[in-house]
């Protein structure tokens, strides 16, 4: 069963407020909710089938995925105006991840091994999915300090405009570091799965 997952990101609107004098501050605020889907079987083909079936589909693609994180960003600035210069007061990214799972709800009467390969599985769609929530989390800390280190401008419409260019260029930067990290796991999910399933085994084995 293949792993493969799209997240859906919207870009930064940051609200703007004008202020004469005070001191910079900022502020990453992260959330971070699951939901689920639910899927029936009793043999690997059948899981298999129901995770195409009603996985949860990726921004303007039709295909239905194991597991997805939807990505939501924003943000809100202001600007201080002092001694004809502008530049960034207090700065406050969000980011709001939402990480959809599936659930195997007829696993009562299924074999041993099914149930093993599908703790490995679903224990690797998790991961991979938490990932996925902490670059965009790490993405969020790293534009606040980018935008908080952006240099005086003239005014305040130029500082603006800044801004804007530098949230683009850091959504910009997240996407790619998604993908790279989905180009990197779909390589490698083949070993990471034997490596689960070993460990499994090797543990049922010392149990015993």
């Amino acid at each position: 069963m293949p792993l493969a997952v799209r997240n859906m990101v919207l870009p930064v609107a940051f609200s703007i407020a004008l202020s004469l004098s005070g001191e910079a501050a900022a502020e990453v605020i992260a959330t971070k909710s699951y939901s689920y889907f639910d899927i029936r079987g009793k043999t690997a083909e059948e899981l298999d089938q129901e995770l195409s079936r009603r996985g949860p589909t990726a921004s303007g693609s039709s295909a239905r995925h194991p597991g997805a994180t939807k990505i939501r960003f924003g943000g809100e600035a202001t600007y201080i105006q002092d001694d004809g210069r502008c530049r960034v007061g207090n700065v406050k990214v969000t980011v709001h991840t939402q990480i959809i799972l599936p659930r195997w709800n007829s696993r009562r009467g299924a074999s041993k091994e099914l149930s093993m390969i599908w703790d490995a599985l679903s224990s690797d769609i998790k991961r991979h999915e938490e990932r996925h929530a902490e670059i965009a989390r790490d993405q969020a800390r790293a534009m606040e300090r980018a935008i908080r280190a952006l240099p005086q401008q003239r005014s305040c419409e130029a500082m603006q405009e800044l801004v804007s260019n530098e949230s683009a260029r850091g959504i910009e930067e997240h996407d790619r570091l998604q993908a790279r990290f989905d180009r990197v796991e779909a390589v490698n999910f083949q070993k990471r799965m034997l490596r689960l399933l070993n460990n499994r085994i090797k543990g049922r084995a010392g149990a015993k």
